[in-house]
């Protein structure tokens, strides 16, 4: 097949003055070269579309493909992951991944965790905040965790996120809110094991299923797999995989959770416990890094014995069976 890569890379946005916190959600170049020599692998023709904006751009030329492999994030909004999709789905070009309703909904990640709660799937009690006068009253038990509500990739998660009492949550609300320029999720904190499920496939043809536990060994970090953690994880965090009672919870709430929101040929969940050891819902990402060393979903496929080329045709294999109805 023609298959189009559309993407974001980190060094396309630079001249726009953000940080590399800001920069985080985008990809680096050796991330693209390694997906397209995974699809080359099997017998694919590829094509490097480059951003959304380009793909409109080759749209209007004329130009088309028989897929497009879409790991494009979007530079602003809640629902810029959708982006992309919808122009795919607007020209009939078929994709690899969810389309642009789950890719809206699971950015926000209040939105995500009452669909979520309303399936009886365990997470933490939350409230959004936006404004100072929803500081007031809160019906939460300190300590309480703070994350911008539509980020991703550890974005505006640190050490200070964890708040003990009013003076910290209101100094780390203004914080985010002002750098982020959106709502702010506060949550229970949650002090157990931190586990991350990886899911490829569709339906009743789910071709991997794995679940990890993920350790920080930075003692500053309290254990919080946070933005600068995330960033530097090949030395930073540990991956292992896990098949006990506990990680075998998160994969069944993960599984239910995978096709409650109708996600599409892969997808990665991350939960974490709470004090009697039962794993609750953090956040999803049906756009789950790529990059062949330091992304989470191949390191775990690679200790589950899965080459990077085998993964990434795996996740256009099902994408394939789930156009053909035969997921």
């Amino acid at each position: 097949m023609r298959i189009g890569l559309v993407y974001d890379l980190r060094d396309a946005y630079r001249g726009l003055g953000l940080d590399e916190e800001q920069l985080a959600e985008f990809d680096r170049p050796e991330t693209i070269a390694a997906l397209q020599r995974a699809l080359e692998s099997g017998g694919h023709e590829v094509e490097r579309i480059g951003s959304g904006r380009a793909l409109v751009e080759g749209l209007a030329a004329g130009r088309g493909w028989d897929l497009v492999f879409n790991i494009a994030e979007g530079l602003r909004g809640r629902s810029r992951e959708a982006q992309v999709p919808a122009i795919l789905e607007l020209y009939d070009i078929p994709y690899v991944f969810s389309d642009p309703l789950t890719l809206a909904v699971t950015l926000d990640k209040g939105l995500c965790k009452r669909l979520v709660r309303d399936a009886g799937c365990a997470t933490a009690p939350f409230v959004r905040l936006e404004r100072e006068e929803d500081l007031e009253g809160m019906a939460l038990s300190y300590p309480l965790f703070l994350k911008p509500v539509a980020e991703g990739s550890g974005k505006g998660c640190a050490d200070s996120s964890r708040v003990g009492d009013a003076a910290a949550l209101g100094a780390r609300f203004r914080q985010l809110r002002d750098r982020f320029a959106q709502p702010v999720l506060a949550e229970s904190y949650l002090p157990g094991r931190e586990f991350t499920v990886a899911i490829v496939g569709n339906g009743a043809r789910i071709r991997l299923a794995l679940v990890a536990e993920v350790r920080c060994d930075d003692p500053a970090a309290s254990g919080i797999y946070s933005f600068e953690n995330k960033e530097q994880s090949d030395h930073r965090a540990e991956y292992r995989l896990v098949d006990d009672p506990e990680a075998r919870q998160a994969l069944r709430q993960g599984l239910i959770i995978y096709r409650l929101l109708g996600w599409r040929d892969a997808g990665r969940l991350d939960f974490r416990s709470d004090e009697q050891g039962n794993p609750c819902f953090l956040e999803i990402n049906p756009l789950a890094g790529l990059h062949p060393e330091l992304s989470g979903f191949p390191r775990m496929a690679a200790m589950a014995g899965w080459s990077y080329s085998r993964l990434i045709l795996a996740m256009v294999e099902g994408a394939l069976e789930r156009l053909a109805g035969r997921e």
